[in-house]
């Protein structure tokens, strides 16, 4: 599955079924552009996940007070609209997919 570009318009909808699994970034974030390959070859391998990626803009806000999202980046999983899990900070490829298995397990 593509990845989605995620607003605050269609966030509730992306999430409210199933897995999936949003990258919370912004493009001056230099640890966000280096976990986005990463996050980008999951969501090929993986495409059972929804993969959706939330540019926090001045315009694009509402959403990350909802989940005390204070740093990014910050990946969030849900299930059926639920949280699942949160991972914050810089993570690198292996620490990510083990994350994404044992929330598909």
């Amino acid at each position: 599955m593509a990845l989605k570009q995620l607003f605050d318009s269609d966030f509730s909808g992306f999430i409210k079924d199933g897995v999936s699994v949003v990258d919370f970034w912004a493009p001056w974030c230099g640890p966000c552009m280096a976990f986005g390959p990463v996050f980008e070859k999951m969501s090929e391998k993986y495409p059972g996940i929804a993969f959706g990626k939330y540019e926090i803009t001045d315009s694009n806000k509402l959403v990350p007070p909802q989940y005390g999202i204070r740093s990014i980046p910050t990946v969030i999983a849900f299930k059926n609209g639920e949280v699942a899990g949160t991972q914050v900070g810089l993570i690198d490829e292996r620490m990510f997919e083990n994350w994404l298995k044992e929330l598909t397990s």
